[in-house]
């Protein structure tokens, strides 16, 4: 038999790597913080 896909798991990636989980936290904070200060396009996982 073959194997089942993970399922439910973009909603936990979000939950968990979000940007307002991200900003939740105060090392959250520093984790948005310096991937502006180094210029990332991405700040955190996207939503789409």
């Amino acid at each position: 038999m073959t194997k089942r896909t993970l399922g439910g798991t973009s909603r936990k990636r979000r939950r968990v790597s979000g940007f307002r989980a991200r900003m939740r936290t105060k090392n959250g904070q520093k984790v948005i913080q310096a991937r502006r200060r180094k210029g990332r396009l991405r700040l955190s996982v996207s939503t789409s």
